[in-house]
């Protein structure tokens, strides 16, 4: 389960790879874990078009600032959502439109992308846990695919969250030899770059098509020191 991973640096790499603007300096750290902000895109939203009129084309996108961990719409008080979005940072691909959790984000095209750098997973092999970054082979941006949610609670207070996507690891190259020993090996949904906006946009059962294991030939991994 992915519970770490970097933000985008520098803030040109936004623009260049994602065609958003940087968030501000004080928005995200380059560390994120569950609970704390992070970043994602998604289209904005736009009112209906209006009969008989052209369609605009194709949305924009814009970045927000969101809580790394979903608190689903139901959940009835704050410290409820504090205690399960940190439970709720991955979103297995397979089960979203089912799974409470997840389903009205999945149905309700509520998608995202989570730009990163990197993300971190524990080597158990040595019989430790050894932090290990993995990051794209050439240095480029990661854009990991995710659903996000908008909570607001009886005295009005609004959470705006995000999780990642994940999909089964167990017969890829790379990200077999990751997490738990026994358990059942997960990677975040690595989308192609060409694919972003089709991603964004898609019908939510097209969207499955999306919901693949990224090539391990593009991938590396570097052990990452303990402070």
């Amino acid at each position: 389960m992915s519970t770490h991973f970097e933000s985008i640096h520098p803030d040109t790499l936004y623009r260049d790879a994602f065609d958003v603007d940087a968030p501000v300096a004080t928005a995200v750290g380059r560390d994120v874990w569950p609970r704390r902000p992070g970043v994602f895109i998604r289209n904005v939203a736009t009112a209906p078009p209006v009969e008989g009129e052209a369609p605009a084309g194709p949305p924009a996108r814009e970045l927000v600032v969101g809580q790394f961990g979903l608190v689903p719409p139901w959940v009835k008080s704050a410290s409820d959502a504090k205690l399960r979005s940190t439970k709720l940072v991955n979103a297995r691909s397979e089960t979203a439109s089912t799974s409470n959790n997840f389903r009205g984000a999945w149905l309700g095209a509520q998608r995202c992308i989570v730009p990163m750098m990197s993300f971190r997973e524990d080597d158990f092999r040595s019989g430790k846990a050894q932090p290990t970054r993995i990051a794209r082979v050439d240095g480029k941006p990661m854009g990991v695919a995710g659903l996000w949610e908008r909570w607001t609670g009886a005295d009005g207070e609004v959470i705006v969250s995000f999780c990642l996507l994940t999909v089964n690891a167990n017969s890829h190259a790379l990200m077999h030899r990751y997490q738990q020993p026994g358990s059942e090996k997960r990677m975040v949904a690595v989308l192609n770059e060409g694919s972003y906006g089709a991603w964004l946009n898609a019908h939510p059962e097209k969207a499955r098509e999306f919901m693949r294991a990224y090539p391990a030939q593009a991938l590396t991994a570097n052990p990452v020191e303990k402070k």
